[in-house]
């Protein structure tokens, strides 16, 4: 870790600190959809591969519907949520090509109310079970019989006990599950929270679900490449970009620090 990763760690976290009352969320969208282009272009100029773009999934949670209006009326469609009431209380007035990615946690009991009040859903991230892959799909069939829901696989990559995710070494069998067996959900890809990362050098767990992606892939007999990896947020989506991120999920950095109610 040098010297230049902690000046890029400190603008990452000045950025994410930045009152929309001195950039306004549309400027701070652009800043950092900028900063996402220009990480993958990093990667692609130095492993001399094709660029590939990196979806950008803006995580609106806590924050009001007219946050998320500004940023689709300055263009942006990803939006990402955390929490099964908010998101059903967010879709029905937001216009209907808002494509909306569930991030949170998810319950099984909860799985019908999700299905059921977002049906704009793109992509469930975090599946963390066969019990729950199973339930989104009884669901989904039950609700879109013809169109599949993207989902992801949600790995624990850093181990530790406060985060939900399989472990790696369930990942490749729970990926052929769904795959296989769960017709109404199409497999997108890996998805992973990680570690808090304050150096800026941390990546051990962008390599772990590297690795679970390529052990899937070679289960399901398909390219590396064709499963998507989300990982990376605000402290550190540049490096896991470059890390191989497909997409990336950013909250504060565009909308400003959340405000939890406090509690009764």
């Amino acid at each position: 870790c040098d010297y230049s990763v902690l000046l890029l760690v400190a603008a990452q976290l000045l950025r994410a600190t930045t009152s929309s009352a001195a950039m306004g969320i549309p400027e701070q969208l652009a800043a950092v959809q900028a900063a996402v282009n220009a990480a993958a272009a990093a990667r692609a100029e130095a492993l001399k591969i094709p660029e590939r773009s990196v979806r950008l999934v803006a995580v609106s949670k806590t924050k009001p519907v007219e946050d998320l209006k500004a940023a689709y009326d300055a263009g942006h469609r990803h939006f990402g949520e955390n929490y099964v009431q908010e998101i059903v209380e967010k879709a029905p007035v937001m216009p209907l090509d808002t494509q909306w990615h569930f991030i949170g946690s998810l319950q099984s009991n909860k799985v019908a109310m999700l299905v059921k009040g977002c049906p704009g859903l793109a992509c469930l991230e975090t599946i963390s079970s066969e019990k729950l892959a199973r339930a989104v799909d009884k669901a989904w069939q039950a609700a879109y019989p013809e169109r599949p829901l993207r989902v992801m696989v949600q790995v624990n990559s850093s181990g530790e006990e406060t985060k939900n995710g399989v472990e790696p070494a369930e990942v490749a069998g729970l990926c052929s599950i769904i795959a296989k067996e769960c017709e109404g959900l199409q497999l997108a890809g890996l998805m992973t929270i990680g570690a808090p990362d304050y150096s800026g050098c941390r990546t051990e767990d962008f390599e772990t679900l590297r690795k679970c992606r390529d052990e899937a892939a070679a289960a399901l007999g398909v390219d590396a490449e064709s499963l998507e990896m989300s990982m990376g947020m605000s402290s550190d989506y540049e490096n896991a970009i470059r890390e191989g991120s497909t997409s990336v999920r950013v909250g504060s950095s565009i909308f400003g620090a959340r405000h939890y109610p406090a509690k009764s």
